[in-house]
Order: C-alpha cells, then structure tokens, then sequence
C-alpha cells in the first residue's frame, strides 16, 4: 500500500514537473544583459552622450562613474580584442562625466 502510494506521488510530481517545464520553455524570450549605448558618436561629445555611453545618469556620483568605466572598458579594452577608437570614446565619455575635459575632442 505505502509502495503504490510512492509510485503515484512520483508518477504525479512528474507528470507536474514535465509540464512546468514545457511552459518554461515556450515563455517569451526576454533580454538577459542590460543594453549599452549603440553608437552613433557625435561630433562634440555632450554629458548625455557620455552619460550613454557609460550606462549611467547625467547627474551621478564620481565612484559610479569610475565604476561604470571599468566595467564598460573591460568590455572594450584594445589588449583585449576591442577597439582603440571605442577605448577613446569611452575615456572621453569618463572625462567629460567628471568634469576634467570640456569638449576636448577624442584622439579620433
């Protein structure tokens, strides 16, 4: 009797879980990483430019600016395959959000 009972728990825990995990895959799919800034550089790099280009606000403390280089320029850094016109980009983008270059220009 506890056996029968077993297999008919298993049996529908099963049962349960196949479907589960059929509506799982037939969700809708939804983007996992956030997005980044896509391009299309202006001639004058502006602070919502490079508020863009950093993934952050225009108005955002300099520890997240730092930060927010470094994971965006670990993503692009040149040693590492990525491009050195980007690596400009996005040092100018750092610079202008804290205030050090006012419209500099990049090296590009």
């Amino acid at each position: 009797m506890v056996a029968g009972a077993a297999v008919a728990a298993a049996a529908l825990a099963g049962r349960y879980g196949i479907i589960a995990w059929q509506a799982f895959k037939a969700r809708p799919r939804m983007p996992r990483m956030r997005r980044f800034y896509e391009g299309g550089f202006q001639s004058a790099m502006t602070r919502r430019e490079a508020a863009l280009i950093l993934g952050v606000r225009e108005s955002v403390v300099a520890e997240k600016v730092k930060e927010a280089h470094r994971r965006v320029m670990v993503a692009n850094h040149p040693d590492a395959g990525g491009s050195h016109y980007l690596a400009s980009k996005i040092n100018e983008a750092k610079d202008m959000m804290l205030s050090k270059a006012n419209n500099s220009g990049s090296a590009f």
